[in-house]
């Protein structure tokens, strides 16, 4: 080829390759925004941004393929009941709670489509649709699996956590509730909300 021949060849290159640049750092804010949390976890696990981003790529296209659904009405409010119970059973079995609370929103995750054989999996899986709960959602699986090793503080964050996943999959409105279960009080709020129930208690004896 003449000289002019290898400059074109040269110029097709150069804009080629600036072209691929400026698309993987476009598909990378993308992710990132798309992402959050998620994708600094991601990066710091994987040891680079550019396994990372085609980790997240691939969750997308994963996610693309699955068919996720909502709740039926009936299903919905089952669900809920089960879950008044399971907050309810925190007071006196918190270990026994937090297990519930696990086993049921894998319960939910699965009627809505979502694969659970795999807890990895279904985590990436989620933290699609649920970037900004993916991370407490481990965090709160790994509480839940410990075999009675968490402490209390521990439990009820884990409580809150699963709460939060449970109420997005199920698809209800966040309102405000006029009083709170016991797994969202600290514990400096429970000794005073005990020091404030023991004048009752003995005046009911």
């Amino acid at each position: 080829m003449d000289t002019t021949s290898w400059i074109i060849v040269a110029a097709v290159l150069v804009v080629a390759i600036i072209i691929l640049v400026a698309w993987i750092g476009f598909r990378r804010r993308r992710l990132r925004s798309r992402f959050g949390p998620e994708y600094q976890r991601v990066v710091e696990q994987s040891g680079s941004k550019w396994r990372a981003d085609s980790e997240l790529a691939a969750r997308q296209e994963r996610r693309q393929q699955l068919d996720i659904r909502p709740l039926p009405v009936e299903s919905r409010d089952h669900y809920a009941s089960s879950w008044q119970q399971v907050q309810n059973q925190f007071v006196d079995q918190p270990y026994e709670a937090v297990a519930a609370a696990d086993r049921l929103v894998q319960t939910v995750m699965q009627q809505r489509g979502y694969p659970t054989d795999n807890f990895e999996q279904h985590a990436g899986d989620l933290s699609v649709d649920y970037p900004e709960l993916v991370g407490n959602y481990r965090g709160a699986h790994a509480i839940a699996t410990r075999q009675r090793l968490a402490n209390t503080e521990e439990l009820r964050k884990a409580m809150l956590h699963y709460r939060a996943l449970f109420q997005e999959l199920l698809g209800e409105q966040r309102e405000a509730q006029r009083s709170r279960p016991e797994f969202e009080r600290s514990p400096e709020e429970g000794a005073v909300r005990a020091e404030q129930e023991q004048p009752i208690r003995e005046r009911q004896r």
